[in-house]
C-alpha cells in the first residue's frame, strides 16, 4: 500500500475507501471523512498508508447473530432476503461514491445518508 501510495503521490483526501460495516444494519449507507478502523483490517492498511483522514462509504452489514464469530459472519454468504435487495444497495452505493467525488462530501452525506 505504502509503495502505491509513494509511486502516485496520492493525497488522503483523494482517498475513498467502500467497506462493509458492522456497526450499521444491513443496507444502510454512511458517507464520512476520517475515523478508526474498528478492527477492520482494510481500513487499518489505509490508515498505515494515509493517516485516518480518508473518505469512507460504509456499508451496513449489521452485527453477527447470537454467538457467531465476526469473521465467519462477514465472509459468509448473503442470504436470499439480503441478496433479493443487494442489487439496489449496490446501485445506491455507486452514486453516493459518484456524488461525493462530483458535488462533495456534505451534499453527498446529506443526500445518501440514511
Amino acid at each position: 500500500m505504502n509503495a502505491l501510495r509513494e509511486f502516485y503521490k496520492v493525497p488522503a483526501e483523494r482517498v475513498l475507501a467502500v467497506h462493509d460495516e458492522l456497526d450499521i444494519d444491513y443496507g444502510t449507507l454512511r458517507l464520512k471523512l476520517g475515523g478508526g478502523d474498528n478492527g477492520h483490517n482494510g481500513l487499518k492498511s489505509l490508515t498505515k498508508a494515509f493517516g485516518r483522514e480518508y473518505h469512507r462509504a460504509r456499508f451496513g452489514i449489521g452485527r453477527p447473530p447470537g454467538r457467531m464469530q465476526v469473521a465467519d459472519f462477514v465472509l459468509k454468504d448473503f442470504s436470499p432476503a439480503e441478496r433479493k435487495e443487494l442489487d439496489y444497495f449496490v446501485d445506491r452505493a455507486a452514486d453516493a461514491v459518484e456524488c461525493l467525488v462530483i458535488e462533495g462530501l456534505e451534499r453527498a452525506q446529506s443526500t445518501y445518508n440514511s
